[in-house]
């Protein structure tokens, strides 16, 4: 390593440690943290068996907020669920690191692999590495509707399979793209009534995947998830948003097939693209609602209750209003600390409650943790078990 290259790296890890501690004091400050001390060492795995039945439920945000509009003082108003009513239950990582590409596809797969996945962001491309869901199915002999992905539609077809030897096909996650549902739900031109549910990509205005469906979709929407296009149509017609149809998904899937591994990408505040500051905190306001929703269906469900952890996190930040090589809260092309420094919130039997981990951790520790929780291997994941989370 190149002097330079050291000295941005030591530049690099204290603006993130900066952004961590920034964020534990506004947690303390209002008063959700105050009673546990952060916990500051890595612990051992305990080995113990994982409880029979155990379930486990990942949200991520295609497009992350900054802690301006969450957790400092201004923006908790913003997040009102995870302040209140999430955050209390939960073990919290202050400082989780994504040092990949900041692309929402690619850096989705990476949390999905548990390693930085390097191909286009915006090419409908299979991970290169096994994916969490392959490891899952493949180790304990799981069914195939046993592990599912509900995403945004622009490339996340995708991601429910790598392209990985002795993995892939016939290993994978079930993928349903609500979108791509209400499309093919539709014979003609969609009604204007539906165009806000159908807007696919934020980030790039010249990448418009095909909307289209296929038959195979159309047969998940009646065989799987026990909907009539009639039915799923007019629902779709009650919701604001594209992430409300993701969660209506999920919940069906919950009631119809409840598997045990089920990963919900929401995406409306990545709107934040476009520019407009009140859609992005609209965007994180209902991604907000939605996280204690999707906790809501977890408790009052019993194939869930009691067992079942939720992992809620983003994919990563946003760029600061400081940086002249960035545009603020719109994008998040600066690659600095609040760009690349996130969190995690995990919440279940056997979470510390009330936990604040200051210890800095990857985003690519997920999927071993994931392995840990539900009992299986993860040989080509390059991170670290959370072990305050078993």
């Amino acid at each position: 390593m190149t002097r330079r290259s050291h000295l941005d790296s030591d530049f690099f890890r204290n603006a993130s440690e900066r952004v961590a501690l920034n964020r534990r004091e506004f947690l303390r400050a209002a008063g959700l943290m105050g009673t546990a001390a952060p916990l500051l060492g890595f612990q051992p795995l305990r080995a113990v068996a994982p409880p029979r039945g155990r379930r486990v439920v990942v949200v991520t945000f295609g497009g992350g907020a900054r802690d301006e509009e969450t957790f400092a003082p201004d923006g908790q108003e913003n997040i009102p669920h995870l302040m209140r009513t999430l955050l209390p239950q939960a073990a919290f990582y202050s400082r989780v690191v994504n040092h990949g590409i900041l692309g929402h596809y690619v850096a989705t797969a990476s949390l999905a692999t548990g390693v930085y996945e390097t191909f286009d962001n915006f090419v409908a491309t299979a991970p290169s590495n096994p994916t969490v869901f392959e490891y899952y199915r493949k180790a304990l002999h799981r069914p195939a509707s046993d592990a599912w992905v509900v995403a945004p539609s622009n490339g996340f077809n995708r991601i429910g399979e790598s392209d990985a030897r002795g993995y892939g096909k016939g290993f994978g996650a079930g993928v349903i793209l609500p979108k791509h549902l209400l499309a093919a739900s539709m014979p003609s031109q969609p009604d204007a009534a539906f165009q806000h549910l159908l807007r696919d990509n934020y980030e790039d205005p010249y990448y418009t995947p095909d909307l289209s469906g296929s038959e195979f979709e159309l047969s998940q929407l009646d065989s799987i998830l026990k909907l009539s296009v009639s039915d799923f149509t007019r629902h779709a017609l009650t919701l604001s948003s594209a992430d409300e149809l993701s969660v209506f998904i999920a919940r069906q899937l919950m009631r119809q097939l409840s598997p045990s591994l089920l990963w919900i990408t929401l995406h409306d505040m990545d709107v934040a693209h476009s520019g407009a500051y009140s859609l992005y905190i609209e965007g994180i306001q209902r991604s907000d609602r939605l996280c204690a929703e999707i906790w809501q269906m977890i408790q009052s469900d019993p194939e869930y209750a009691g067992r079942t952890t939720m992992f809620i996190l983003p994919d990563f930040g946003r760029d600061s209003d400081f940086d002249s090589g960035g545009n603020g809260f719109q994008h998040h092309r600066t690659g600095d600390a609040l760009s690349r420094t996130t969190w995690i919130m995990a919440l279940g039997p056997g979470v510390r409650q009330g936990a604040m981990i200051d210890r800095p951790v990857q985003s690519l520790d997920l999927v071993p943790t994931l392995g840990a929780l539900l009992g299986f291997d993860t040989p080509r994941a390059q991170g670290r078990v959370l072990s305050e989370v078993l």
